[in-house]
């Protein structure tokens, strides 16, 4: 495995998944459901749900941390695909939609077109009453890294426009300690489609 790579594998995988996400822990649902985690990484938190009984998609285009993350979880159910956003080509009609999608530390890689085009491939894949979960980045980004500034109400304000509610926002320090980074986690739900009524009316 590549040196860089190799140390954002162990990066990802010493710190536990209800560490990352203590805050929002309780808008996860708790009945097994079908999961989407985008730009899993090594897979740290697609195993984590896995354990808690949910059928998990992880999207994760480097292969060599999809890779390691095949090796490192290959005991959890876990199906691995090698995509990216904004498109998601590969999971057109392979999948019903997703009730939770999953975007950890995902977001600031993407411009702000592709973020455009990203919002309305995800409420493509995001279930009637599902929810979307993102942790963004506020901080100095590492050089060589690509990382873009993204605001929370930047986001909170994009994904209105689908009409997918956002429902939490907190921040939390780095938890491996980096001087000046810290994130912001936010939760929204795609509202149910209005129930139809039936047609009462009547013919004379």
């Amino acid at each position: 495995m590549h040196s860089e790579v190799s140390v954002l594998a162990s990066q990802y995988e010493r710190v536990a998944f209800e560490e990352v996400h203590r805050h929002v822990l309780h808008l996860i649902p708790t009945d097994p459901v079908r999961v989407l985690d985008i730009g899993a990484g090594t897979g740290r938190d697609a195993a984590a749900l896995s354990i808690r009984g949910h059928s998990v998609v992880a999207v994760e285009p480097a292969e060599d941390l999809r890779a390691a993350g095949q090796r490192l979880h290959a005991a959890h159910n876990i199906h691995w695909v090698d995509d990216t956003l904004p498109d998601l080509r590969s999971l057109r009609g392979k999948h019903r939609p997703f009730q939770l999608v999953m975007l950890t530390a995902v977001w600031m890689f993407l411009r702000k077109d592709q973020r455009r085009c990203a919002v309305s491939r995800i409420d493509e894949l995001l279930e009637e009453g599902g929810r979307l979960g993102m942790v963004l980045r506020d901080g100095p980004a590492p050089a060589n890294r690509g990382m873009l500034t993204v605001s929370a109400a930047d986001t909170i304000s994009l994904l209105a426009t689908r009409g997918i509610r956002h429902i939490h926002q907190s921040q939390q320090a780095d938890v491996l300690g980096r001087e000046g980074v810290v994130w912001n986690n936010l939760f929204f739900e795609k509202p149910p489609a209005p129930k139809r009524t039936a047609d009462t009316s009547s013919f004379v």
